[in-house]
C-alpha cells in the first residue's frame, strides 16, 4: 500500500497543479465558442457553438491591427535586444565589465516600476517624433527586455564555454572568432530561450502600448482592454481574442521546445 501510495501521489499532485493551470485556458476556450448569452451563465452551460465571435472580433473590430502591430514590435524589439543582451551578458561573463556595480545596475532597472520609466520616455519621444509610432515602441520595450535577457544569459558565457574558448585561443583563433564560433553556437540554446522569453514579454507588455501608441500603433493588450464598454465586458468576442493572441506562442513553442528545455537548464554543456 506504500509503495502504491508513494507512486500514486505524485501524478495526483501534478495533476491538481496542472488542472489549476490548464483550467483558465480551458473556460476562456469554452466562452469563446459559445454565444453571449451563454458566457454569462453560472454554471456554465455550452449552448450555442460556433466560430461567431472568431468573425465578430475581425468585423466589428481592427483586430487585424491589433495582432499585426504587437507583432511587429515584438519582433523588432527581440530582434534588437538579443544581440544587444547576448555582447552585454559575454562582457559581463569574460571581462567583468563595469565590475558589480554596473551589473547590479542592470539588476536595480528591472526593479523600478514601468510608470516611473513611461514618463521620462514621453517627453522625449515628444521630442524627438517617436510619440504613438511603432519604432518608439520597439525602444520602449528595450528598456524591459535589455535587462532582462542580459542578466538570463550571463551564465551561459561562464564555466566549460570559457575553457573552449581558451583551447580556441591556443590554436589561434582571435577573440572574435573564439566568440562567434564557440561561445555563441554553445550557448545557443540559451539564446534561443531568452529571445522566445523576450518576444511573451513584449507581446504582453501593457502600460508603454497605453501610453505610448495611437490609433495606427495600437498594440493587442491595449485592444482587448477597450473590449470592456460601458455596457459591461463583452466577455465571448473578449474570449475568442484572447485565444487568438495566444496562438503566437503556441506556434513557436514546437520548433523551440528542445532548445527551450536545454537553455532553461543552463546550456548544453555541464
Amino acid at each position: 500500500m506504500k509503495r502504491v501510495v508513494a507512486r500514486v501521489l505524485p501524478h495526483i499532485i501534478l495533476c491538481a497543479f496542472s488542472l489549476m493551470i490548464l483550467m483558465p485556458l480551458l473556460w476562456i476556450l469554452r466562452v469563446s465558442f459559445t454565444d453571449r448569452l451563454t458566457a454569462y451563465k453560472i454554471p456554465p452551460e455550452i449552448g450555442t457553438v460556433g466560430l461567431m465571435n472568431y468573425v465578430e472580433i475581425f468585423a466589428r473590430y481592427p483586430f487585424a491591427g491589433w495582432f499585426l502591430n504587437s507583432l511587429l514590435i515584438a519582433l523588432g524589439a527581440t530582434a534588437v535586444a538579443l544581440p544587444l543582451a547576448t555582447a552585454l551578458a559575454y562582457a559581463f561573463a569574460r571581462f567583468n565589465t563595469g565590475g558589480t556595480f554596473l551589473r547590479l545596475g542592470v539588476l536595480a532597472s528591472q526593479m523600478l516600476p514601468p510608470i516611473i520609466l513611461v514618463l521620462p520616455l514621453f517627453g522625449m519621444f515628444l521630442l524627438a517624433g517617436l510619440m504613438q509610432s511603432r519604432t518608439g515602441l520597439v525602444i520602449a520595450h528595450l528598456t524591459i527586455s535589455l535587462p532582462f535577457l542580459s542578466w538570463m544569459l550571463v551564465s551561459f558565457f561562464e564555466g566549460d564555454v570559457a575553457r573552449l574558448e581558451e583551447a580556441a585561443r591556443v590554436d589561434g583563433a582571435t577573440r572574435w572568432q573564439a566568440f562567434r564560433y564557440i561561445a555563441v553556437p554553445v550557448a545557443a540554446p540559451g539564446i534561443l530561450a531568452a529571445g522566445l522569453l523576450g518576444f511573451i514579454l513584449s507581446w504582453n507588455e501593457f502600460l508603454f502600448a497605453l501610453v505610448l501608441s495611437g490609433p495606427n500603433s495600437q498594440t493587442l493588450p491595449v485592444g482587448l482592454a477597450a473590449l470592456e464598454t460601458h455596457a459591461g465586458v463583452e466577455i465571448a468576442p473578449l474570449a475568442a481574442a484572447t485565444v487568438v493572441s495566444l496562438m503566437p506562442v503556441f506556434a513557436l513553442l514546437p520548433f523551440l521546445r528542445k532548445h527551450l528545455i536545454k537553455g532553461l537548464s543552463l546550456g548544453a554543456l555541464k
